[in-house]
């Protein structure tokens, strides 16, 4: 401050604020806009039920025995049905509450509080139901006294797995599926797990074309498929050959394998464990890899997304967001996991 002269001290001094405007940018700029993987990836349908339900098959094993005589009348019957299954809605919802006075400030960034928050938490909502379709969720019966909750992917999945102790899928005899447990927690990923478990799922009739798991995983699958002990990738270099700028190519996102190339994609928004395979968070210490035939998974809805106004209970505007939804996962053996790998372990051989 100048004794001098009136400086700006002397402005930002005056009682209430002082006299300077603040020179703050009408924009917010947001780094949690993250898109959808899992739920872009995949289809979507409707339901007429809280519990939908759908019918699996498959055809027989080749019968090396298949011979019959000349003439001879036809025995036996070859006829099978199927499996019917089913997986339990969820319904998730996103209440929003703006004062009247609040709604018609003038505020950075937004013409109007109340649109500003139903749009935030819209895409709060649908974050959401992206990250609990990958959760270790078994599937449960709204009771009224508790909350129907969709049995998430890795429940479903009981054939083409690794690290899973004792996996049971659905259940017919409940018409539900239940929630698994690692075998170890936090193991190392390695290349020979991913090969086996395209493998299992192409022996079983599946083509599987996605590999999606947390962003450090895929970071170390890349990482070893450029090792000299992968003899996968090529590091590529320019060497003034060209008149462009040069560029070094670091990273693998398609993995071809014998039986399936698979697109290697990140999700920020799944979910990681702890010890015990509980606890799901972010920032939770091991992660599933979902080795995925996306044609055979889609999401289903009783009722969309959609935003209900709410009874007025004082000077304020009430909205509530909701979706009531499931997963549906046509065929498990479509699909496989390799369950609670450590992010901070290298991927070898």
């Amino acid at each position: 401050m100048s004794a001098a002269n009136l400086d700006s001290a002397d402005l930002k001094g005056v009682d209430f604020g002082g006299l300077i405007r603040e020179d703050v940018m009408n924009k917010i700029w947001d780094i949690s806009k993250i898109p959808l993987p899992f739920t872009d990836l995949i289809g979507s349908g409707s339901a007429k039920q809280e519990y939908k339900e759908w019918t699996t098959d498959e055809l027989a094993a080749p019968d090396p025995t298949n011979a019959v005589i000349d003439g001879d009348d036809a025995t036996g019957n070859n006829t099978k049905v199927g499996e019917r299954v089913g997986n339990h809605h969820q319904i998730s919802d996103k209440v929003v509450r703006v004062s009247y006075h609040a709604d018609s400030s003038d505020t950075i960034g937004r013409a109007k509080e109340l649109s500003y928050q139903l749009m935030r938490r819209q895409q709060e909502l649908r974050r959401d139901v992206e990250s609990i379709s990958l959760l270790n969720q078994a599937s449960f019966a709204d009771t009224g006294a508790a909350a129907g909750k969709v049995g998430g992917l890795p429940t479903w999945l009981s054939t083409s797995t690794i690290n899973l102790n004792a996996p049971v899928g659905y259940n017919p005899a409940t018409g539900l599926t239940t929630a698994p447990a690692a075998s170890a927690d936090g193991i190392g990923l390695t290349e020979a797990y991913i090969r086996d478990t395209v493998e299992s799922i192409y022996q079983e009739g599946g083509d599987p074309t996605v590999l999606m798991t947390v962003p450090k995983i895929i970071r170390k699958i890349s990482e070893y498929l450029f090792t000299s002990s992968a003899r996968v990738a090529t590091l590529m270099s320019d060497q003034g050959k060209s008149s462009e700028k040069a560029t070094a190519l670091g990273s693998i996102n398609v993995f071809v394998t014998d039986f399936g190339t698979l697109r290697m994609i990140p999700n920020r928004l799944q979910l990681l464990y702890d010890a015990a395979y509980a606890n799901p968070s972010l920032t939770a210490d091991f992660a599933d890899v979902f080795i995925l035939d996306p044609s055979y998974l889609s999401m289903c809805y009783l009722k969309g997304y959609r935003t209900d106004t709410l009874a007025k209970t004082g000077l304020a505007e009430n909205r509530q967001m909701s979706v009531d939804w499931s997963l549906i996962v046509n065929t498990e053996k479509a699909h496989g996991i390799i369950a609670s790998v450590d992010p901070t372990i290298p991927m070898v051989a």
